[in-house]
């Protein structure tokens, strides 16, 4: 295996997927020529001509919109967003439209597209272009979402969501990119809907996904220091859930932490918590306990920036109090 970084995994996995497969296209504003703003596209103009990659007018609207229509009529885009906050801008063209379209086909009609972009905080960009919105297209019936946190996971995921016959949301969190690990050499892939035990643990559960699983990874060293064991759960994909992971897991250690770095209120982990009273309240032995980020527009200022979301000693004290309670 070769340790590279998060953004050349993703680089890989187009250029294997390209290669593999003539109708998958890539653009969006800036991919082409500038190879993104995060150099994830950078190469592919070179690679496979502007027929396949190209760069878009700036209208969300529009070049979202013609990724609905080129996967309905056969071709399989890759299309590109900057910031997740500017998903906001096509939300008719992806919810209405083309996550719906299998349904109102009567299944005989498919929009297999991709639509990458990617969110958090980081950077100081400030409150538009610095959220985590995940929560508002998990509640979208017929629409894919993947978050991995990983190099391995993300060539692997990437690859799955351009194979797949749905449309996918495919965020990558912009702390993510320079990070690195391994990843092989060969052609994978990762199922959409499997999640991952990140670490093995006997005494709590932690619940996570996308950057914050590298924060849970750290508070674990942490709380083994203490005699505590924790289990890191990385969904890697939020729709479809990987209930059964989820539960099982509760099952070994009987306490649950969910974090996440959205907000608390409204975000994925109160509907997981949910989930598990629903379906596995008697395997609990503690209360379970959400940490998220603060319910606030995230500031221009870097150190208030960081305090909007949860740091590694805000997940240590949140498990010290299911472990303590």
């Amino acid at each position: 295996m070769a340790i590279i970084k998060y953004r050349k995994a993703l680089n890989q996995a187009l250029f294997e997927e390209m290669t593999r497969d003539p109708m998958v296209l890539c653009f969006g504003a800036g991919i082409a020529e500038r190879g993104g703003s995060y150099k994830v596209t950078e190469g592919l103009l070179e690679q496979f001509g502007s027929k396949r990659v190209f760069d878009t007018p700036l209208s969300e609207a529009s070049f979202v919109g013609m990724a609905g229509g080129a996967a309905i009529a056969g071709v399989k885009p890759v299309v590109e967003i900057l910031f997740v906050d500017f998903t906001l801008l096509v939300m008719d063209q992806l919810i209405n439209q083309i996550a719906k379209y299998n349904f109102m086909t009567g299944g005989q009609g498919k929009a297999p597209m991709v639509l990458r972009t990617q969110g958090g905080v980081g950077n100081g960009l400030a409150g538009q272009h610095s959220q985590s919105l995940e929560a508002l297209f998990y509640h979208i019936p017929g629409l894919k979402l993947v978050m991995p946190a990983t190099p391995y996971d993300a060539k692997g995921l990437l690859k799955a969501s351009i194979r797949d016959d749905s449309p996918v949301l495919f965020i990558e969190n912009k702390k993510l990119y320079l990070t690195e690990g391994e990843v092989p050499d060969g052609d994978y892939i990762v199922p959409l809907g499997k999640a991952d035990v990140k670490r093995s643990g006997s005494d709590v559960t932690i619940i996570t996904y996308s950057y914050m699983v590298l924060e849970c990874l750290a508070a674990a060293k942490v709380l083994e220091e203490k005699g505590i064991s924790v289990e890191v759960i990385d969904l890697r994909t939020l729709q479809p859930l990987d209930e059964e992971s989820i539960l099982q897991s509760l099952d070994k250690t009987g306490r649950l932490v969910v974090v996440h770095e959205a907000p608390v209120r409204g975000g994925i982990g109160g509907d997981i918590i949910s989930t598990v009273l629903e379906k596995a309240f008697y395997s609990l032995e503690a209360p379970v306990k959400r940490i998220g980020g603060k319910n606030t527009t995230i500031p221009f200022n870097i150190n208030l920036e960081k305090l909007c979301i949860p740091s590694v000693e805000d997940i240590v004290d949140g498990v010290m109090e299911v472990m303590n309670s």
